[in-house]
């Protein structure tokens, strides 16, 4: 199972990306997870730019995204709202095929957010009709390097935790998909 873990942070300390950066070491043998830290490479999104080609960063991440079973999306909240870069990122997906019917999930690297979280949730629900919300794990790890993320999510309930987490994701990308209106 190919997972793609999104950080929406353009930090090269983010704690979210640490935070998805814990998962290829729970995975089973079958997950294969890439963690994408590129949303602030991706051009500002423009329809204009959406012919053919799209440009190269963007050509690179909506194959990540065809190519998962399923997403999994940390991020932090800037000013109570999603940064901007993750923003952009889901909006070069939009008018796409790639993200309807893909399985996606988040995971919280703090103690904060909520105002974020809310506004990601509606995005998603939005953008793709595999979106879970009842899939959901938060750790506080604000403040905390990236080396001592590592440490604390080696903590066995910790472990736990993620092992948990992937392991209910993976059940659900497996979940068959919904049957389509007729």
């Amino acid at each position: 199972m190919k997972i793609l873990a999104i950080s929406g942070s353009a930090r090269g300390a983010s704690t979210n990306t640490a935070l998805l950066n814990a998962l290829p070491s729970v995975g089973s043998p079958d997950h294969e997870i890439i963690v994408f830290q590129g949303v602030s490479d991706l051009p500002v999104f423009s329809p204009d730019l959406e012919a053919h080609p799209l440009p190269e960063k963007v050509q690179l991440f909506t194959k990540l995204i065809q190519e998962a079973d399923g997403i999994i999306i940390s991020s932090p909240e800037y000013v109570r709202a999603i940064p901007g870069g993750l923003k952009n990122a889901i909006d070069w997906l939009v008018s796409r095929d790639e993200l309807i019917a893909k399985p996606i999930a988040l995971m919280h690297a703090s103690h904060r957010g909520d105002d974020m979280l809310k506004q990601l949730r509606l995005v998603l629900s939005t953008v793709s009709e595999r979106f879970s919300e009842d899939i959901f794990l938060k750790f506080e790890l604000m403040k905390h390097t990236p080396l001592e993320i590592s440490e604390i999510l080696e903590l066995p309930e910790n472990k736990i935790s993620l092992v948990n987490y992937l392991r209910e994701f993976s059940e659900y990308c497996g979940a068959s998909q919904p049957l389509a209106a007729e």
